[in-house]
């Protein structure tokens, strides 16, 4: 008989998991209380106009090095709908300066950067220099001692001759977007994690991929697709209400049934998986959801009636705007408005201080920093405006994050676990997801579950098991 795996959870890391296990020719069952899969990395439908939107769930972008994520989009079939960049590029803009970029150039890493940090014109020449010093001094950290994940980033760059002018324009204009937390409360492990396999190793590693499409149509659409031809049994709108070893393998209770499957993988977010997860089957302290913690993110959206930033993207400093993107043809938006109106969302993460401000005070805010970084919108129309909240996105990348993320094996025979909280060594990345659903399959499923999903130049992080983006 086939090896029954039951797979609760339908983000990234479970549509990773079902897929291997259905590979390694398992008989694979995947829940979700959702109405489709995709988890924090999906997108959904709003009204606008005359029409609707297609409104992604969260502006999610990746790297070249993020091989784990590159590989599941080859094994969904959608690697053609999305765009990596030759070369990392990254626009900056700051209130009444004119653009700068931050661009690689063609030498090899560490050096390929060295142009940029010298003309990053926000920061005085002494700080431009010493920005070299730390960087090689982050090259060589150990992010898997267990000392490292002690420690704060951000006190971190001060010991190596950083100034908070620094921290706030440079190192935290990359890594709050992929760590989802300032620097000053980051463990240095994973920063270290993020720079290093981003920027520091590899001259094309940091080179920005973004889907050129709703993330429903990746994540849900071919994911349903790739699952069905693999054989999964896909279940959504099903919540999984309890887990339980039985005499034969594993009771799986979804609402008034009972299924027994082999193996289970529990591929949900922190508190769902400390309610689900027997007694005993994470080697993890009391109180450990709670330390692990989360880190919430919000995204504003805005409509203009014209085009008033002339890029993909584009980073802020010295104002609220994080991030921006042109979603405008990612939604669908000339179904709605009509040529040549824009779709911008701004993606403001580690945001504690805006997750609960209301959509006009966001809007008051918001809209005349727009204006201060992008000239055009200042006579611009806005024709939508509206908000879309994360409060849990990720979990708290704090100092001693390590010693709360467990590994894809649990200390129960035919249970695993998965999700970008676990012990991946990446934060809470689309990476890091895929990461975890491998290494779950992995679990139960050994190394058969490794022959279909790779991709070419796939590499381990220089992190022991734990693994932009």
């Amino acid at each position: 008989m086939r090896t029954r795996i039951g797979v609760v959870g339908g983000g990234l890391a479970g549509i990773t998991a079902a897929l291997r296990c259905a590979d390694a020719g398992a008989e694979v069952t995947l829940f979700e209380g959702r109405s489709r899969l995709g988890g924090v990395a999906g997108s959904f439908r709003r009204a606008a106009g005359d029409g609707v939107l297609d409104v992604d769930t969260g502006q999610h972008v990746f790297l070249r090095c993020c091989s784990a994520y590159r590989g599941l989009l080859d094994r969904l079939g959608v690697a053609d709908l999305v765009t990596l960049q030759d070369r990392l590029d990254i626009p900056v803009h700051g209130p009444g300066a004119r653009p700068g970029r931050l661009r690689r150039t063609g030498l090899p890493a560490p050096l390929h950067m060295g142009a940029a940090l010298l003309g990053h014109r926000p920061l005085p020449l002494r700080d431009r220099l010493r920005l070299g010093v730390a960087a090689l001094a982050l090259r060589g950290v150990d992010a898997a001692d267990p000392a490292t994940d002690a420690q704060s980033f951000g006190a971190w760059l001060g010991a190596h001759g950083q100034s908070p002018r620094a921290v706030d324009t440079l190192w935290d204009l990359v890594g709050i977007a992929t760590l989802n937390e300032r620097a000053r409360g980051a463990s240095l492990a994973l920063a270290a994690t993020v720079f290093q396999l981003g920027l520091l190793t590899d001259a094309a590693a940091g080179d920005i991929g973004w889907a050129r499409v709703p993330l429903g149509r990746l994540h849900d659409e071919a994911a349903r697709r790739a699952l069905r031809e693999a054989g999964v049994a896909v279940r959504t709108s099903t919540k999984v209400r309890s887990l339980h070893p039985a005499d034969q393998g594993w009771q799986i209770e979804v609402e008034e049934e009972e299924l027994v499957m082999d193996g289970v993988i529990c591929a949900v977010p922190p508190p769902a998986a400390h309610t689900l997860l027997p007694d005993g089957a994470l080697d993890l302290p009391p109180g450990w959801v709670e330390g692990l913690g989360s880190s919430p993110i919000v995204n504003v959206h805005v409509v203009y009636d014209r085009t008033v930033l002339n890029t993909p993207f584009a980073a802020g400093i010295d104002t609220p705007v994080q991030w921006v993107f042109d979603r405008t043809g990612q939604s669908g938006l000339h179904r709605v408005h009509p040529a040549p109106a824009q779709y911008l969302a701004v993606s403001l993460s580690a945001a504690d201080d805006v997750i609960g401000e209301p959509v006009a005070v966001l809007r008051e805010r918001m809209l005349p920093a727009l204006v201060a970084l992008l000239p055009a919108a200042r006579d611009a129309e806005v024709l939508e405006f509206f908000v879309t909240r994360e409060p849990h996105a990720t979990f708290r990348p704090a100092p001693g994050t390590a010693a709360l993320r467990p590994p894809a094996r649990t200390a129960l025979p035919g249970l695993a676990v998965a999700g970008a909280w676990t012990a991946t060594g990446w934060p809470a990345t689309m990476e890091g997801a895929v990461r975890s659903g491998e290494a779950a399959a992995d679990v139960l499923c050994g190394s058969a579950a490794r022959t279909r999903m790779t991709s070419p130049g796939r590499r381990s992080p220089r992190t022991t098991v734990r693994g932009a983006a």
